[in-house]
């Protein structure tokens, strides 16, 4: 019984240079992960307030780790207090969840004492970070595109058409087909993926050359989907 109360009544007794040591180290070793996260961002929409919340968040983990110490009452009271906030923002994009919960883990690291665990695991998210953003695997849609153009019905130029894709593209699949200018014209819309990324501008060149093709574009989804 004793030894149960002890539990509650006890609790971790931290100097001022600890205390500042801890949130500063948070502070460094969040925005280690805020850098990283902003080096390798590949989506369209960068908020600035997510990575502040990154920072202050490990920040706030951390002190929150301190004041809990091992005094169970404490803890338990803290953790009621957070019960009654609710998060409604949603993380659309589990990458970014990821980062936020590495943040918050440092905090944890920092506020706990475990310095070292702190350290060498921001080195080593980050390098994996790094890593994967630069690997070949980490995008499957590099120079792939959306490409679109308009041929008359049954025109004999689509035999010089395919010869041009055969020519610029690893891989092309024809994914749309449809009438235009009131059935004068068809509209085709294939998948491409390109050989080389300079063949951007020699496929689209190279149809225009072709006196039946008109409007031919070409949209690259690296370019709209992973800035």
């Amino acid at each position: 019984m004793d030894d149960f109360l002890t539990v509650f009544g006890t609790a971790r007794i931290l100097g001022l240079d600890q205390i500042l040591c801890a949130i500063l180290l948070s502070f460094v070793l969040a925005s280690v992960f805020a850098a990283v996260y902003r080096w390798t961002f590949s989506n369209l929409s960068y908020s600035r307030s997510f990575v502040h919340t990154m920072i202050l968040g490990s920040m706030v983990v951390c002190t929150l780790i301190m004041a809990i110490g091992n005094n169970l009452a404490r803890g338990l009271g803290i953790l009621g207090t957070l019960a009654i906030i609710r998060f409604r923002t949603p993380i659309r994009d589990p990458r970014d969840m990821v980062f936020l919960f590495a943040s918050l883990g440092v905090g944890i690291a920092c506020g706990s004492a475990t310095y070292g665990v702190a350290i060498v695991g921001t080195v080593c998210i980050s390098i994996a970070a790094l890593v994967l953003n630069w690997s070949p695997f980490a995008s499957r849609r590099e120079y792939e595109g959306l490409l679109r153009f308009m041929l008359p019905p049954s025109s004999p130029a689509e035999a010089n058409v395919q010869a041009v894709l055969q020519e610029c593209c690893a891989a092309f699949y024809l994914i749309a087909m449809r009438e235009a200018v009131q059935g004068d014209l068809v509209e085709y819309a294939y998948q491409v993926r390109l050989l080389d990324p300079s063949y951007q501008t020699d496929l689209v060149e190279k149809l225009h050359a072709i006196d039946a093709v008109s409007d031919a574009n070409l949209l690259m989804q690296r370019t709209t989907v992973e800035l």
